[in-house]
């Protein structure tokens, strides 16, 4: 039996849209892979996010079925919001010394990523994940140095998996060609949401009628974070601007403005309030549903789309997501 070879690859934390894809390529076994997570052990906790306004820690586990090591992170203000939040001086060793034949990076933007991926340059197939996209609300001249910096780099990647049109666009403008691009398009794990969807079905009628929405009722949603980018301001004002008596918009989650929205909205009957709800929750908010809407003003994906459909159900998505182009 030939030896399989070995894969590093290298995130920040564990993530409920990546771990699905690391498990699964850890069973089909035709690789031997491990997940190097660059923020630490702290990212197994409950960490607080800045986006939702609380502590988050997800209800599904994240580090099953697959081999992963935490790697030490020295950085003084750990985090993946900044460059020096992600610190590893023993990064590069560890690779080295696991046995990598080939490392897979997720973003290049934190000092230990970006170091390690300049070091394994040449020396080994450096592969890219990430869902950038052009951004042209910039100043001429921060545009130009902007790709200058991106095109130098790109230039120390081998091959980069786009997740859609709009990624593979920016990666060749940065200087990737259409040789070094491979179609790796965002997914969810579609068998979570379809099966909880089918046995939660008793659930969410209940849930549903506790909300006073009849069952011949249009029920639309949003589910995420209530900041200014994600525009519900704008959906919510839409919606009660219709007057429809039989629809209903269900908005859930947290954020900034969720008290200006809450002070608003929070006496129009249609109009419900759901707070944060977590992953294994997921599929029964989006079963109260028929239509998912996301408003955003800028995204570069716009995951819960997938899940959305996943659960099969209709969507409303600005020109300003990134999935619009490609799964709408």
């Amino acid at each position: 039996m030939s030896k399989l070879r070995k894969l590093a690859i290298i995130s920040t934390h564990p993530i409920q849209y990546n771990v699905p894809f690391f498990r699964l390529l850890s069973r089909r076994g035709i690789i031997d892979l491990k997940v190097f997570y660059t923020w630490g052990i702290e990212a197994s906790r409950t960490k607080f996010d800045p986006g939702f306004g609380t502590n988050i820690e997800w209800d599904i586990p994240l580090l099953e079925g697959y081999n992963y090591t935490f790697v030490e992170n020295s950085s003084n203000a750990k985090g993946s919001h900044h460059f020096r939040g992600i610190i590893n001086p023993s990064l590069i060793t560890e690779i080295t010394e696991w046995g990598a034949e080939a490392i897979l990076f997720y973003g290049w933007s934190f000092q230990s990523h970006l170091k390690s991926i300049r070091y394994f340059a040449g020396k080994l197939p450096v592969y890219f994940r990430g869902d950038s996209i052009s951004i042209n609300k910039m100043f001429i001249l921060k545009r130009i140095l902007r790709s200058v910096f991106l095109k130098w780099v790109y230039s120390h990647v081998d091959t980069a998996f786009y997740v859609g049109s709009h990624n593979k666009t920016y990666f060749e403008k940065n200087g990737l060609n259409s040789c070094q691009l491979t179609f790796a398009p965002h997914a969810v794990d579609n068998d979570r949401f379809e099966s909880t969807l089918i046995e939660k079905r008793s659930e969410i009628e209940k849930w549903r009628s506790s909300l006073h929405i009849s069952s011949d009722a249009v029920v639309f949603l949003y589910a995420g974070k209530m900041d200014t980018n994600k525009n519900v301001a704008l959906l919510a004002d839409a919606f009660t601007s219709l007057n429809e008596k039989n629809a209903h918009l269900i908005l859930a989650g947290e954020g900034a403005l969720k008290d200006a929205l809450l002070l608003k909205y929070a006496s129009v009957g249609n109009v419900h309030f759901l707070p944060f709800h977590n992953q294994t929750m997921m599929p029964l908010l989006y079963g109260l549903s028929d239509v998912y809407v996301l408003p955003s003003l800028s995204e570069t994906w716009g995951l819960a789309i997938n899940e959305a459909m996943a659960c099969g159900k209709a969507v409303i998505v600005s020109d300003s997501c990134g999935a619009a182009t490609d799964i709408v």
